[in-house]
């Protein structure tokens, strides 16, 4: 009996043990399945990817005993990842390919990434629970495997993404591309992913939450022409008004019914801005992060809130703007990107006509013109004045005056003599064009004249320092560009008569170029007019010498005195006409070259530019007795140079 109660209680004993063994088992299986759950989430992710990296970067390799051959070898890879974990913040697409390469590694080898777990970080397997953000990433990511960075724009142009539409609740038509157009595209496009896809894709939203500029990380490479963020929707500091007064309204918000400024993501595409409805930051802290890091390329000094604006360049040469609160509402930037490869006049001037328009404008740069290039915002002013230098003679030596880098005419002609100066915070723009003065420069170019003393100094370079100049102003009107220019004249105190300091203008300015962006995003030259200055000439009589009498003298006198009130008061220092206008779709030339300008163009270009020129001329205005005179002396003084005879016409 004994016997069979210790058996009893062994037995029992040994159950309860092997019990209790089975449950802790399957308790350590949920936690392990719930704590694989976690794991392959994006957070954790970033989360060791960063840990790992600075692992990494911080490792003093002297203390784990290598080989002088390996210890140089881990060092000089250690040097690489620094390198590129700093360049990938300022707009480097090979550092960035380098962290990503290297992002893709850690997270396949060493954290254990799998076909099975993945749909953990992205439900790639399940569409219905993928975010439009998800389903734009992987198109974008498909798109560029076989387009480049033409991807955006191949994705837009196919599908017709760039149209105006109407939103719901809206009146009035925009440009915006919605969640619903990327569901629709993704659905069509009908992808089949591989692993490898799944994991860039992954490593990718890894990398722009980590180093990259978020949500627009990829955006911002592509070949558009700029992205912006934090300019639409409401600023966080209005949320707490709201709470206050409208608690309904509040709701709306954080129901992302209405959009927040994290919400804001805008791309500039073939001159037209559209917002992308689908793309967020998430929150204000990853939108001020972006603003905080976008634009420190070459150290250009702390953002803060006394210095609230910093303008700058990437390093892939794209310009930067970034604000932030409290000199605007709430933070922002502005990436303009100025793509060299396509700035011909050939591919920028498209319309019917166009050959004409080019054969001008080369003209007018061969033939050494002060050339103002105007228009509003995004119209294609750089970018123009970008095709027209191409046209400058390979013996002028080009300087060039800019508040941020924008031209990057070295990248498109390497074996020119060009030198770029830029302003700084202790180098104004005046004292730089002073110094251009002194650098054996031919043709001064000024990327944009935005302010007085700029103003000034480029009038004054224009007539004693170069050849010619080419500049950019915004202004509207041929009149408001003179008024803008001799207004900075006298504001800076160089002049204190108007009258005075528009002979100053007018006496330097040939021609205008006027560009305009229409509602529809189209990009053209509406005008080019010509500035003609009016000879003051000396019409005062001495009628009244042959007067016998007091009265008649008198009237007499009094005739020149009415005359010369009339001059003072009522003087016209300048006409303009319209060389070229774009009229119906189409480009015009109208009002033939003055007789002055046609002689100083052609003294200034060389035997086979004259020639054509001749031929431009008498194709589109006919022959002139005077114009054919002067070019014929012109042809035969440069062919005597040349050992040879003039062409006869």
């Amino acid at each position: 009996m004994n016997t069979l109660l210790i058996i009893i209680v062994i037995g029992v004993a040994i159950f309860s043990i092997v019990y209790g063994l089975i449950k802790k088992k399957n308790q350590q299986a949920e936690e392990e399945i719930s704590l694989d759950d976690k794991t392959y989430t994006l957070e954790k992710m970033i989360e060791f990817i960063k840990k790992r990296l600075d692992e990494i970067t911080k490792i003093n390799l002297y203390d784990i005993g290598l080989s002088e051959e390996e210890l140089k070898r881990r060092k000089n890879k250690k040097y690489e990842l620094k390198k590129a974990l700093k360049g990938c913040t300022y707009g480097d697409v090979n550092d960035k390919k380098y962290v990503k390469e290297l992002i893709f590694d850690l997270l396949y080898k060493e954290y254990g990434v799998s076909e099975t777990n993945i749909s953990k970080a992205i439900p790639f397997d399940v569409p219905s629970l993928l975010t439009p953000q998800d389903k734009f990433d992987i198109l974008l990511y498909q798109y560029k495997k076989e387009f480049g960075y033409e991807a955006l724009t191949q994705l837009i142009k196919k599908y017709d993404l760039a149209s105006l539409k109407y939103m719901v609740g809206e009146t009035k038509p925009c440009y915006v591309i919605t969640s619903e157009e990327i569901d629709e595209i993704y659905e069509k496009e009908n992808l089949n992913l591989l692993f490898e896809d799944k994991l860039n894709v992954v490593v990718q939203r890894v990398y722009q939450h980590y180093k990259g500029y978020s949500s627009i990380d990829e955006v911002r490479d592509m070949n558009i022409d700029g992205v912006s963020g934090g300019v639409s929707g409401l600023p966080e500091s209005f949320l707490s008004q709201v709470a206050q007064t409208d608690a309904d309204y509040l709701d709306q918000i954080l129901e992302r019914k209405v959009p927040r400024a994290c919400d804001s993501i805008w791309i500039f595409f073939q001159g037209k801005s559209i917002r992308l409805e689908f793309l967020s930051f998430g929150t204000e802290s990853e939108l001020k992060r972006v603003c905080q890091n976008i634009y420190k390329y070459n150290n250009p000094g702390q953002l803060s809130d006394t210095n609230g604006y910093k303008i700058n360049e990437m390093k892939d040469g794209s310009r930067v703007v970034v604000v932030r609160p409290s000199f605007s509402e709430t933070w922002a930037f502005f990436v303009r990107k100025f793509d060299v490869k396509r700035a011909t006049l050939e591919q920028l001037i498209t319309f019917k006509g166009g050959e004409k328009a080019i054969a001008l404008l080369k003209f007018l740069v061969k033939g050494a013109r002060v050339t103002a290039l105007t228009g509003e915002q995004g119209c294609g002013k750089t970018t123009m004045l970008m095709g027209m230098i191409e046209n400058i003679y390979e013996t002028m030596n080009i300087r060039v005056q800019e508040t941020a880098f924008e031209l990057h005419l070295r990248k498109i002609y390497p074996t020119r003599n060009i030198l770029s100066f830029r302003e700084t915070d202790t180098i104004s723009g005046q004292e730089g064009l002073d110094v251009q003065k002194k650098t054996d420069g031919s043709v001064n170019i000024i990327g944009e004249v935005a302010t007085d003393p700029v103003a000034a100094w480029m009038i004054q370079t224009a007539q004693v320092a170069s050849k010619f100049t080419l500049f950019t102003h915004h202004a509207k009107t041929f009149p408001n560009l003179v008024m803008a220019l001799r207004n900075s004249l006298l504001k800076i105190g160089m002049f204190n008569d108007e009258k005075t300091a528009e002979e100053q203008v007018i006496g330097v300015l040939n021609f205008n170029v006027h560009l305009v962006k229409d509602f529809r995003g189209r990009r053209y030259i509406q005008r080019v007019t010509e500035c003609i200055p009016v000879e003051d000439k000396n019409e005062y009589t001495f009628d009244h010498r042959n007067e016998k009498t007091l009265e008649g003298k008198l009237d007499k006198f009094l005739d020149n005195a009415t005359y010369y009130f009339t001059k003072t008061t009522n003087k016209e220092l300048y006409k303009y006409v319209n060389i070229l206008e774009f009229v119906n779709d189409e480009y015009i030339l109208t009002n033939k070259i003055s007789d002055k300008n046609i002689e100083e163009m052609r003294n200034n270009m060389d035997e086979s530019d004259v020639e054509d020129f001749d031929e431009f001329l008498e194709e589109n205005w006919g022959k002139h007795e005077t114009a054919r005179k002067e070019n014929e002396t012109t042809t035969e003084v440069l062919a005597k140079k040349r050992g040879r005879k003039p062409r006869t016409m």
